[in-house]
């Protein structure tokens, strides 16, 4: 028989042996646990390219076209359409500058007037002192009293500013046999950069060119999604990360890999665009390219600029140019109302061609850019 002095000291030892044993029982449940997951994970396919090293946080992963398409609409279509809403608009642009230039014996304040209808349109100091004195010119041999003559002079004018001789041409070809041609979109956050890659897939399926989309600005948690829809209406596949906030490098990477896995003719990538750090956008942009240019040289940047922002929207482009090496200009929400300077400003400024114009909401709003008709359609 156990007397009292035993069961004083037995007890506490028996609870001491029982939690014991229970934190035993716990820790071997847990790690058995934690091998089992392990094992999943390591067993778990890799979806997408595969980056150099891929970590399942970061891999980048292919999304597939939906079963229901569109069929995008030709872009000769698209150029017509878009000088005769250009036409429609009224713009107050063309029609001010024909009203001004038909007065008869121009003054001082009508040079004057023509010249705050230039600075308004975003036209810019050198590019509106230069055709200024052109008109001037123009003015003295001919004279402004046929309405006519007055229209051609300015379309001359107009034209000759926009300069009808750069290349436009879209260099989607791969540089090298093999290879695809890459296209890198950049632009400030905001511009309507990726709905404008989305709209420029819907191009280059039009023309008849198979493509790849890499959505590699993955600090925006919906581009992603965002250029996946635009894909999937037209039957273009979209890598993508993981998950948002992962390396854009690796996602750009894997994009153009696949691209020369699949044989497309172009692989365009998406970026971030943020500017609150000069450094760390050159530091980023910069890496992009050393890695996509493992796989495939980059032969097209297009940098992304909304043309309502005027000479502000300037500001953001002049430190793409500085951080990028931009080859072709697209102008988003391009309309017929007063901004129409901004094409020759753009040039003037960057030292490259506006290849792209936008004028509308639509999916198909968004066409190669052609100095006549542009002229043509703000002139009305």
């Amino acid at each position: 028989m156990l007397t009292q002095n035993t069961l004083h000291w037995l007890i506490p030892a028996l609870l001491v042996v029982i939690v014991l044993v229970g934190l035993a029982v716990g820790f071997t449940l847990r790690s058995r646990r934690k091998q089992v997951s392990d094992d999943a994970l390591t067993r778990q396919p890799q979806a997408g390219t595969g980056s150099p090293e891929p970590s399942p946080a970061t891999t980048p992963v292919l999304d597939t076209p939906g079963a229901t398409q569109d069929t995008p609409e030709p872009t000769a279509h698209r150029l017509i359409r878009l000088r005769d809403r250009l036409a429609r608009s009224g713009s107050p642009f063309g029609a001010r500058l024909l009203a001004v230039l038909s007065r008869d014996n121009l003054a001082v304040d009508d040079w004057d007037e023509l010249e705050e209808t230039l600075l308004l349109a975003d036209l810019g100091a050198g590019p509106t002192d230069e055709l200024i004195d052109n008109l001037r010119t123009q003015v003295r041999i001919h004279g402004v009293n046929d309405p006519a003559q007055v229209r051609t002079m300015l379309r001359d004018a107009l034209v000759a500013l926009v300069d009808p001789t750069m290349d436009r041409s879209l260099r989607i070809q791969g540089a090298e046999p093999g290879t695809p041609g890459v296209v890198l979109v950049v632009g400030v956050n905001g511009t309507g950069k990726t709905t404008t890659i989305g709209k420029l897939a819907r191009v280059l399926v039009a023309d008849g060119h198979s493509l790849l989309l890499g959505a590699a600005d993955t600090f925006r948690a919906a581009a992603a999604d965002q250029l996946t829809t635009w894909g999937s209406r037209v039957g273009v596949h979209t890598v993508r990360a993981s998950r948002d906030g992962a390396d854009p490098a690796a996602v750009a990477f894997d994009a153009v890999k696949q691209g020369a896995a699949e044989s497309v003719d172009v692989v365009v990538i998406d970026t971030a665009g943020r500017l609150q750090n000069k450094t760390g956008l050159m530091d980023e942009l910069g890496k992009i390219t050393r890695v996509i240019e493992r796989v495939a040289p980059i032969t097209e940047v297009l940098l992304v600029i909304d043309a309502t922002t005027g000479q502000n929207g300037m500001q953001q482009a002049r430190v793409f140019s500085q951080v990028a090496n931009v080859t072709g200009i697209v102008l988003t929400k391009l309309d017929g109302t007063a901004k129409g300077g901004i094409v020759i400003a753009a040039q003037r400024e960057l030292g490259v061609p506006v290849k792209l114009v936008g004028l509308g909401e639509g999916p198909d709003d968004l066409a190669p850019f052609n100095p006549d008709q542009f002229v043509d359609g703000i002139l009305g």
